[in-house]
This record gives C-alpha cells, sequence and structure tokens, in this order.
C-alpha cells in the first residue's frame, strides 16, 4: 500500500509506506543456523546506550521500532498497524501530536503482551534525569507519551512537528520493555548489564548469550509474529578481527554467510569476489567518513574537566588551523586509494538525499597545499626549523586517531603526510573498534570521550529525513560526564544560531524550505570546520550464495528483514 497525505509539498506528503512481500517458509527453525560476523563486535546489545552502528544493528535482531525503514527509504510499519498521517487522522491537523496504533497480539519473546505502557516507558527511559541516552535527540520537542489504551498511544509534541517520525521510528528508537527495563532510568541505565546484554525483545532473534566484544548467540524468537519465521533456528554474530578475515569468511571459505561492512580496497574485495563463494552487496545512503575536530582540550591534566566545554582547544579553537587542515587533504586520491566505485568525494557532512545536498562548499574537492601554508602563515604561526609551526609559544601538534583498521590506517598515513607538509605535526593512534565505537563510559579510548585532537570514523542516519541528525551538533549532545559520555556532538560544537536553525526544521513543513534549513546548517559545520568531510561513502558487505533473502539497506539496519532470510537449497 501507498500512504498518501493531504499535506501536498510538506514532509508528510513525501511519507510513503511499502508492505513487505512475505516470504514462504515451511516452518520456524527449518533452516537451521546462520552466522553473521560484525568485525566491529557489539559491546551492548542495547541501542540507547552507543552511538555505534554494530550496536544499533546487532540490537535490530531482538528489538524494533513501531515504524522503520526499507530499502527503498519508504517508511513501512513493524510494531504499528500503519504509519500514520494527516490525510488517515494519525497526525493532527496542527502537527501537534500523533497517534500509534499497536498491531494486536503482538508478545513480547518471554510471552508477555506488548501494550502502550512499553511504548511511554521507551520515551521516559531515554529523556530520564541523570541518564546517558545516545539517541535522546530522536525524543526532542516530546512534550508527553498519552496512553489511550493498551494499543493506543499519542505522542504530543510541544512545537508542530512537520516530521513527526522522530520518535519509535528506525533503527535508532526501538521499544522496549517496561517490566524488564524499569530499574534502569536515569543513572542506573549503563549498571544494568543483565538487561543491556539480553533484551527481551519483539524482533525474530532472542539473545542466548552474550559475550561483550566477542560473540552474540541467539536463537528463534518463539513469540515472533509470525509463526513460519525466522526461518533460522539459530544465528550467531561474530565480532572481532578485521574487514579483510570478515570478507574472507563469507566471499572465500564460506564459514559465514553474511559479512558486515568491508572497508576495503576495490582491488580486495574483488579478488575475494571472484572465488565464488558469495557476492558483494552495496548501497548509497548517508554514510561520510569525516574527521571530527575537538573544540575542547583533551589534555589528561585537566582531570574530570578534560574534554569539556569548561576548557577550549588550546590549538584548534583557531579557526585558520581547522580550515588548513581540510584544504591540505585531497579526497579524489582518498577515494581512489580507499573506496573506488564505492567512493564518492564529499565536502558535506549531509550527502543525501539530493534535495539536501549542499554545493556551498566544493572548494574542498581541490586539495590546496600552498594555500593552507598561507593561510596558516598569515594566521601567524610561523614554520620553525624542525618544520612544525608556532604561535605564542605552542607548537601546531595533534593527535589523530581513528579505529583499526587497514583503509583507515592508508587514510591517517596519507592525512598525516599532507599534514606534515603545511607543518603540523601529526601523531597516529588507532583503536580496537570494538572500543573506540563501544560507548563505555569507563574506557578513555571511546569516540565519545574524543580524548584526541582529531578523531576519524564514518556515520550515517536512518530513513531520509535529516531532522534527528542535524540535531546531533546541538549544544545539549556533547557528550560530558553528567550523561555519561553519551551524545553525538563529538566535536563539542556550540553556537546559538545552529541550534536555532535546529528549533526552526523541527517546526518548518514546506520541503524546500527544510532543505534550506538542513543545507545552511551543513554548511555552517562545513565552513565552521567542525566536521572534515572526506569521502561518500556506499556501504558494502557480503552474502554467502547459499543465504537467501538479503536486501542491502542504506536507510537502517543491514539486519532489517532477517526475519526474511532462509538458506538456498542446492
Amino acid at each position: 500500500m501507498k500512504i498518501k497525505t493531504a499535506l501536498k509539498g510538506t514532509v508528510l506528503g513525501a511519507v510513503t509506506g511499502l508492505a513487505m512481500a512475505p516470504a514462504a517458509f515451511a516452518e520456524r527453525g527449518a533452516d537451521g543456523h546462520v552466522n553473521i560476523i560484525y568485525w566491529q563486535a557489539p559491546s551492548t546489545m542495547n541501542p540507547y546506550l552507543s552511538g555505534g552502528t554494530k550496536e544499533l544493528e546487532v540490537g535490530s535482531l531482538v528489538l524494533e521500532p513501531l515504524a522503520r525503514y526499507d530499502a527503498e527509504g519508504n517508511m513501512v510499519p513493524f510494531l504499528a498497524e500503519t504509519v500514520p498521517t494527516v490525510e488517515n487522522g494519525g497526525v493532527s491537523e496542527d502537527l501537534m501530536n500523533v497517534t500509534w496504533k499497536l498491531k494486536p497480539g503482538l508478545l513480547w519473546s518471554d510471552g508477555k503482551p506488548l501494550t502502550s505502557e512499553d511504548v511511554r516507558f521507551t520515551w521516559e527511559y531515554c529523556t530520564s534525569e541523570g541518564g546517558g541516552c545516545s539517541q535522546s535527540e530522536k525524543y526532542n520537542d516530546v512534550a508527553d507519551v498519552e496512553i489511550v489504551d493498551d494499543l493506543t498511544v499519542i505522542v504530543h509534541f510541544s512545537v508542530p512537528k512537520p516530521f513527526p517520525y522522530g520518535p519509535f521510528v528506525g533503527n535508532q528508537a526501538p521499544i522496549i520493555q517496561k517490566a524488564q527495563f524499569a530499574d534502569c532510568t536515569g543513572e542506573a541505565m549503563a549498571s544494568c548489564t543483565d538487561q543491556n546484554f539480553a533484551p527481551i525483545g519483539t524482533g525474530p532473534f532472542v539473545v542466548d548469550e552474550f559475550k561483550t566484544n566477542d560473540v552474540v548467540s541467539m536463537s528463534a524468537n518463539p513469540n515472533y509474529r509470525d509463526p513460519n519465521k525466522p526461518a533460522f533456528a539459530t544465528a550467531t554474530v561474530k565480532g572481532g578481527g578485521d574487514a579483510a578475515a570478515a570478507g574472507r569468511s563469507v566471499l572465500e571459505t564460506g564459514e559465514f554467510d553474511y559479512a558486515w561492512n568491508l572497508q576495503l580496497s576495490p582491488e580486495v574485495l574483488a579478488d575475494m569476489e571472484s572465488k565464488g563463494k558469495g557476492k558483494l552487496v552495496s548501497a548509497f545512503g548517508t554514510l561520510v567518513e569525516r574527521i571530527m575536530v575537538n573544540y575542547t582540550d583533551p589534555d589528561p591534566a585537566l582531570g574530570d574537566e578534560r574534554a569539556t566545554a569548561a576548557h577550549p582547544h588550546p590549538i584548534l579553537s583557531d579557526k585558520a588551523v581547522r580550515q588548513a587542515l581540510s584544504m591540505a587533504i585531497d579526497r579524489e586520491l582518498l577515494v581512489e586509494i580507499g573506496y573506488g566505485a564505492a567512493g564518492k568525494v564529499t565536502c558535506n557532512v549531509l550527502p543525501a538525499p539530493a534535495i539536501y545536498a549542499s554545493t556551498a562548499n566544493d572548494a574542498c574537492m581541490v586539495q590546496d597545499i600552498e594555500g593552507a601554508k598561507a593561510l596558516l602563515e598569515a594566521d601567524g604561526w610561523i614554520m620553525g626549523s624542525d618544520g612544525i609551526r608556532e604561535k605564542d609559544g605552542k607548537k601546531l601538534s595533534l593527535l589523530f586517531q581513528s579505529s583499526t583498521n587497514a583503509v583507515r590506517q592508508d587514510f591517517q598515513a596519507i592525512i598525516k603526510q599532507w599534514w606534515n607538509e603545511i607543518g603540523v605535526e601529526v601523531e597516529l593512534r588507532n583503536i580496537d573498534s570494538s572500543v573506540f565505537f563501544g560507548g563505555d563510559a569507563g574506557s578513555p579510548d571511546t569516540f565519545q570521550k574524543f580524548f584526541a585532537d582529531v578523531e576519524m570514523y564514518a556515520n550515517n542516519f536512518d530513513g531520509t529525513d535529516p531532522e534527528a541528525y542535524m540535531a546531533n551538533w546541538e549544544c545539549k549532545q556533547a557528550p560530558r560526564p553528567e550523561t555519561q559520555w553519551q551524545g553525538n556532538n563529538m566535536p563539542r560544537y556550540c553556537t546559538e544560531e545552529y541550534d536555532a536553525l535546529v528549533a526552526e526544521m523541527a517546526k518548518t513543513g514546506d520541503l524546500t524550505k527544510r532543505a534550506e534549513l538542513a543545507k545552511a546548517m551543513n554548511d555552517m559545520l562545513m565552513q565552521d570546520y567542525a566536521v572534515i568531510p572526506l569521502v561518500y561513502r556506499g556501504r558494502v558487505s557480503a552474502a554467502s550464495n547459499t543465504l537467501g533473502g538479503v536486501e542491502i539497506n542504506a536507510w537502517d539496519s543491514e539486519l532489517w528483514n532477517a526475519a526474511d532470510w532462509y538458506r538456498i537449497k542446492e
């Protein structure tokens, strides 16, 4: 079915929903076991406690939202009967509330009924005082979640919301069970190990055993809503290692059925695929490899105030330095050596959909080493006898961190050379991906803590509307001790002007105006050099030739339709 709306030319007018074609299976569990490898191992099964893709995606095998996005970017109902719109009466004419109705008869994996209480609690959980919810931007402007009856909730907003699909939509905002997490709100969120490692869900699988940063053993959910799904009785999600080993395990040895995020050079991937055991699957969404620039001082001597807004960065607070770092980079060469046809040069952190893609920053497409040198010279950064620039007694010296990965280390090495050329001393550091993206508030090595000067990784958003994504750089989204170091504003970027644009987009319905606001936010980040974009990346994964039903999804979790996977019989 297609969901239409009376609000033509608005965000609501762009929402569609497609019924998913059911796969015919003989019976639940008939196809035995499926092996999945995420070489960046998950550190938790609770997506509200990590901004890492690995946690969001592996968690999606267990936890589900009211609606999500299919492989074409269309919004489709999952736990909800339909996607509410103005036309079908689900969204109020004044855009101040949205009514969701759960499908009747839904059960949690422990056999308890899913009710409106669970939906409301999910909002309470993520917004609880003293907590550290990494997806809090999904619940921006929610004033209340009213329980109408066991199957109906009304989300009330504090402002008109032309795009009311942040709360409970997409793999970043799934429903969690109130009975399980009732004692895990606020400061207790991170300490509820049993709940976070083995959440009770409505998805196709349940967690049997979770070994942090290692392996997740699962079995078919006995109370899954389709009695014939999933086709697999058990599933293993293996973590650790590297992208090369993961690719080989599917494409060469056939040991695994699905390998996520094969961040490898095009030549390596082509050679692996030629072995005939599997095939590469890819899609472009909104994934951008970027360098985040720390606006705060990560000096360990600052103790608990390290990397917080209390202490501006002694070097990178200088815009000329940030700009010079960007100017020195040859993005075309990075695409060539790192991604080939699976990458494109970008000067934006918001590259898609096309309506939101700015052209105001295209100068970054051309490397300008001499221009970067001149900019630093004019700003008072004078070259020393050791080839490192100095200003006011400070050396232009930076710690550059990233996750451990062959492509990323290649990027670090070549970017270091370019920065050395303009007089910047660079120390490189790489951290195990499972730790870097893990979100452990006790670890000094996470990308949220950002105890370095610059850091490189990739990120994207679910769905096709960037409202919640662009809200990542609001002042309140900066990770800090008070949020248990959760939040998505890694640079600690903070301006009243940016926050005002976020608030304006939240109440703007016209698509053209929303695009203007999104571009303005993107351009502000780009022209302040809080984020230095490098490569617009396609998602590249691998599936065994014997694994059916795979439909790679760049707008949601790659495992979004794992309930439809099956074994192809020879």
